[in-house]
């Protein structure tokens, strides 16, 4: 997932003032050139879908989708070199959101090469299914970059409304139907709130630019009106990443949505819900937010463990498992700046890795119908398929937090963060809900590896566009469990310029740091 930032460390030099360049005004469309590219692939793919039969349709547009998402990671790489502002200042590219965007388009292409068989398996027409993915993306990654509230309410509405129809692709059962329409009735309350919040906003600082909005509450009493639009924007954010207490849809939704777009759901608009309320949180600096965050950070850690515990669908327990990540997320939002905004976009890098690799292998074993997906389904499967239980083992370790994985330097860079903020009593429910959450990931390793097989459920071999996103996923968790310095370098470079937007004169923090020796 984050293999294009850790690759492309030189990037880096995007913030020297000798790669800034002046360019022409036909620069606006070179910033959103990632976005322009998607949605062209995007229109290609449902072009051609009535063109094909069914048979050739699965792979050949599967095809296509792939390749407008590697010419989106290169056209990331590009922009990467003009960093500045776009369409009136409504768009800004820097560190931060070249660092989201090329983790939700790398999300988009692994769900993609784990959609092949499945849409197979599933009997799915693919047009729409994998246009619909890049059109996704295309709102999730302009979330990242747009600075402006109306325009992230636009990006917000792209990303959303394509969910709600993939989260119902399997339409011959009910519990997709279910899915769908229950995220879409939520989740239009949600970002009813969000835009609501907008305007509350706009009342209280005469703008909607989060820049402005920030040199205005600096400048005098912040009016009471935008503590009201910083809650009510909070509950649309908090909506689409499954914090508590916004998280209800969560375990309902996942169970009856595709699994792989339940791994892209659980990562890719999280991620970049997670950056709009970086830019929020951390820009606009509206005192008060953070016992708002604590709050919600300790419920999500809390109810989301506590839920998975009792759960024996493997959905509804990644569901519930994903709620409580939400939570240790959030727990970065609630320290200091630059050391919160460097950890949150670790976590949500590790975190993409080894969940998109989870999710993968759940898709897979779980066969036409999505029929096993109960732990006493994976009972003997590290004997009837060695090879899909050692990688389920290792993302499901990575969640745990275990060392030399991507989970572990993810929870360690948090937790470090919120110390050195004394946030002592945060830090303290977190790491009790991490050895809560170990019990049931624990559980499935056990089912797998300490059960015998009560019934035959048929283990298909992998194909290769799976075997590649899964390898890809792991090789991105260990990766990050062994080097993660590289790839956390970025990140504090790209939040001391985050941070430096809102307080210029706030000096560079220390560096986080980089292994539990040097604390």
């Amino acid at each position: 997932m984050t293999g294009a930032v850790m690759i492309a460390r030189p990037m880096f030099a995007i913030f020297a003032p000798t790669l800034s360049r002046t360019l022409p005004q036909s620069a606006d469309y070179v910033r959103i050139l990632p976005e322009i590219i998607l949605s062209i692939f995007g229109m290609i793919v449902m072009v051609l879908e009535p063109l094909l039969d069914e048979e050739k349709s699965q792979k050949v547009l599967g095809w296509i989708a792939l390749a407008g998402t590697l010419a989106g990671l290169a056209a990331t790489w590009l922009i990467a070199q003009y960093p500045g502002m776009a369409f009136w200042n409504t768009v800004q590219v820097d560190g931060f959101s070249v660092f989201f965007h090329v983790l939700v388009i790398a999300c988009a292409a692994i769900v993609i090469l784990t959609s092949y068989e499945y849409m197979a398996v599933q009997r799915i027409r693919a047009g729409e299914y994998y246009a619909l993915i890049l059109f996704g993306t295309v709102g999730i990654a302009l979330m990242s970059s747009a600075i402006e509230l109306v325009l992230i309410f636009i990006a917000l509405e792209i990303s959303s409304i394509s969910s709600y129809v993939l989260a119902g692709f399997r339409r011959h059962e009910a519990s997709s139907a279910e899915s769908s329409l229950k995220y879409f009735l939520l989740g239009s309350f949600a970002t009813a709130f969000f835009l609501y919040g907008v305007a509350l906003m706009f009342g209280a600082t005469g703008s909607t630019n989060i820049d402005q909005i920030s040199k205005t509450l600096q400048a005098g009493s912040i009016p009471l009106l935008a503590f009201v639009a910083v809650a009510f924007m909070f509950v649309g954010l908090g909506f689409k990443v499954a914090a508590s207490p916004f998280h209800i849809w969560t375990p309902d939704v996942y169970e009856g949505a595709p699994a792989p777009i339940v791994g892209f759901m659980s990562t890719a608009p999280k991620a970049a819900a997670f950056a709009v309320l970086l830019r929020i949180v951390f820009v606009v600096n509206v005192p008060g937010s953070f016992w708002l965050i604590w709050i919600s950070a300790a419920l999500s850690m809390t109810l989301g463990n506590v839920g998975a515990l009792v759960q024996d669908n493997v959905k509804r327990l990644l569901a519930y498992s994903s709620i409580a990540h939400a939570g240790y997320l959030l727990v970065a939002f609630a320290a200091a700046p630059a050391l919160g905004t460097s950890a949150a976009m670790f976590y949500t890098a590790a975190y993409a890795a080894m969940n998109l690799g989870a999710f993968a292998v759940v898709s897979h074993f779980a066969n036409a119908g999505e029929r096993y997906v109960t732990l006493e389904d994976y009972e003997g499967l590290g004997r009837s398929s060695p090879l899909l239980a050692a990688t389920l083992t290792i993302f499901l370790l990575s969640l745990i937090g275990i060392p030399m994985t991507g989970g572990f330097f993810a929870k360690f860079y948090v937790f470090s963060a919120a110390v050195k903020a004394n946030l002592i009593w945060l830090t303290i429910i977190g790491v009790l809900n991490s050895g809560v959450g170990a019990y049931y990931y624990l559980r499935i390793i056990v089912m797998m590896y300490m059960r015998e097989s009560r019934k035959e459920v048929p283990v298909i071999p992998i194909p290769f566009a799976l075997r590649v996103a899964i390898a890809s996923c792991m090789a991105v968790t260990i990766y990050l469990g062994i080097f993660p310095s590289g790839t956390l370098q970025y990140a504090q470079d790209s939040a001391q310029q985050l941070v430096r937007q809102a307080s210029p004169e706030v000096p560079a923090s220390p560096p986080v740091a980089t292994s539990p020796a040097s604390l």
